[in-house]
């Protein structure tokens, strides 16, 4: 049984001024409430082209105030870019805010680039991740040797975004995690989870978060040509070193796709899950017996937002019951009809 949560990166997109992202995002999120979605993530990227997103905690204010039931969190905060303190006093002031309502996801990805990573005064060689966890844990659960304010009401849910060493680390401060990425097709992974789960060392058991792009249209070629976007500007970045905005099908089936391009596109696009109603019913179906995950955190992005919209209400009616939708809690399952 997999609950059902949404990750959005805040995407620009061809046309629109880089600012129109945030707003989307609002957007986007008071949608989700209103299908019943769990949690409603924000990422952090800094000077990233193509991602408007780097202040995630200033993101989740805004959508904080237009929102009134869904939690909000962050997928996530990256620890190397911030001091335990500041981190914990951001998430304090949001959960004093909007009560009983944020998460907080931490991450440890370094900058997109060399220079990114020198502005963000990472130093390499060093990786203090379990160490920056424990201080951020210690800050908000009020047992470090400062007070960090406004005191908590109420324990504010972590999450550590992991792969590898990571889950490791997770399992060791009895944290759930969140997986997503390459991995999720890993034949290490079912290794990975049962290490997780028997080094898990907390009274809440172990809780695993799975962490994927997911749209869903009418038909497969429609379904396929909404991952398009997505697929083909990473295909690019990979070419270019750039990011670019998400651009129309159109425009890109209208620009020149050399073959090692276009393979890069269908790599990446294979790494998706995409379909009909049905099809993507199977494949999560599939996913979770794997994984044996208890959430699904979805992160589909592509440029037309009438079709995401759609794609977002369709996954919400696979995984969530009618009851959760109206506010009462309940454990979604998955429903092809």
């Amino acid at each position: 049984m997999l609950g059902l949560s949404l990750l959005d990166r805040s995407r620009t997109r061809a046309g629109y001024a880089e600012g129109d992202a945030l707003v989307h995002s609002v957007e986007r999120a008071q949608r989700a409430e209103q299908s019943g979605y769990r949690r409603f993530w924000v990422a952090e990227h800094h000077a990233v082209p193509g991602i408007a997103s780097g202040a995630p905690g200033v993101l989740l204010a805004a959508i904080g105030a237009r929102t009134s039931t869904i939690r909000i969190g962050s997928g996530g905060v990256m620890l190397p870019n911030h001091q335990p303190l500041v981190v914990a006093e951001q998430w304090l002031m949001l959960a004093a805010l909007f009560p009983g309502r944020v998460d907080l996801g931490l991450g440890r990805s370094l900058g997109f680039t060399a220079p990114v990573r020198r502005a963000l005064r990472q130093e390499a060689g060093t990786d203090t991740f379990a160490a920056d966890i424990t201080e951020t844990l210690a800050y908000l659960r009020g047992t470090a040797d400062i007070t960090a304010h406004p005191i908590a009401r109420e324990p504010i849910p972590v999450f550590v975004l992991a792969t590898g060493a990571g889950i490791g680390i997770a399992a060791s401060l009895g944290l759930p995690v969140v997986i997503g990425g390459p991995i999720l097709a890993s034949p290490e992974l079912e290794t990975l989870l049962a290490s997780y789960r028997s080094q898990f060392r907390g009274d809440a058991g172990p809780s695993i978060i799975i962490s994927s792009e997911v749209l869903i249209a009418d038909t497969q070629e429609q379904a396929r040509e909404l991952a398009l976007p997505e697929a083909w500007a990473m295909a690019r970045s990979r070419q270019t070193g750039l990011f670019p905005a998400l651009e129309p099908v159109s425009a890109i089936r209208s620009q020149p796709m050399s073959g090692r391009l276009a393979e890069r596109v269908e790599s990446h696009r294979t790494g998706m899950i995409w379909g009909t109603r049905r099809s993507v019913a199977e494949q999560l179906e599939q996913l979770a017996e794997r994984t044996g995950a208890h959430e699904l955190l979805a992160s589909g992005a592509t440029f037309d937002r009438d079709a995401l919209h759609a794609s977002d209400a369709e996954l919400a009616s696979l995984l969530v019951p009618a009851s959760a939708a109206s506010g009462r809690p309940a454990r979604p399952g998955i429903s092809t009809q």
